[in-house]
């Protein structure tokens, strides 16, 4: 094993003795840091406070977008806070738009999303992104007409175009434990250039093959690097030299 980072993690969702286990076993299992991203306001102080309470927990404040739209008074509340305390954050996130929630119009997803954006350029922050599919090549203009290059497309899953895109851009993808079973991610991580790539669980996200049944933990992180340089036909040491490496000068984290 050799140092790892989980760039997406969900860490406030976890039990205090699920937090606490994990925080023990950092260190055994070479986990260097967690980026915890947020969901709404509650999950961003929850956030926060772990952060406080141990700094390997990074932090990135959000909003889900797969969730009904904030109120106007929720926004307000949530932006105050991150203004607050957008220097001990290392990115705005989890945020894009709602491809599994059946929603009428993406109109007030866009102009939410917007208002991120401002706040990335404004704090110069990279951004952590919910967009797959056909939300990608969405959420690529908006990037553009922002002129924002510091951008993480998590657990992504897309079309040859938008992946060449991505790419063209350089946008950061990053692959979670799924990618030991499913062929779909796969084949994306067969062509994406590995000096664009990151990894993570997206926990507390249970997965399947090998992990059938377990609870998901950043450790799992070592086996994705294992398949990864497989799929890549790269050496290993390698591939956890490089996504380290990748992790560290994207999310600034030192």
């Amino acid at each position: 094993m050799q140092p790892i980072i989980d760039v997406h993690i969900h860490f406030d969702q976890y039990t205090l003795k699920e937090q606490q286990g994990i925080m023990k076993e950092m260190e055994h299992y070479q986990i260097h840091s967690l980026i915890s991203v947020s969901t709404n306001l509650s999950s961003a102080v929850e956030n926060l406070a772990l952060y406080q309470k141990d700094e390997r927990i990074k932090l990135a404040f959000g909003y889900h977008p797969e969730q009904p739209l904030p109120t106007d008074e929720e926004l307000a509340d949530l932006i105050q806070f991150m203004d607050k305390n957008h220097q001990a954050m290392v990115a705005i996130g989890e945020v894009g738009l709602p491809y599994y929630t059946n929603v009428k119009s993406l109109e007030g997803y866009l102009a939410l999303l917007e208002e991120f954006f401002k706040l990335a350029v404004k704090w110069n922050k990279p951004v952590a992104l919910h967009a797959i599919y056909e939300d990608a090549p969405i959420v690529i203009n908006l990037l553009e007409k922002y002129s924002i290059q510091k951008a993480h497309f998590h657990w992504f899953k897309g079309d040859t175009k938008t992946i060449q895109q991505m790419v063209e851009n350089g946008y950061f993808i990053s692959f979670t434990p799924d990618l030991a079973y499913e062929h779909e991610i796969q084949k994306i991580a067969a062509t994406y250039p590995l000096s664009l790539t990151m990894v993570e669980t997206d926990g507390p996200w249970p997965f399947e093959g090998p992990f059938q049944g377990q609870k998901t933990h950043p450790k799992m992180i070592h086996e994705t690097i294992r398949y990864l340089a497989k799929i890549k036909s790269t050496h290993v040491d390698e591939v956890y030299r490089q996504l380290y490496n990748n992790t560290i000068l994207f999310y600034s984290i030192f």
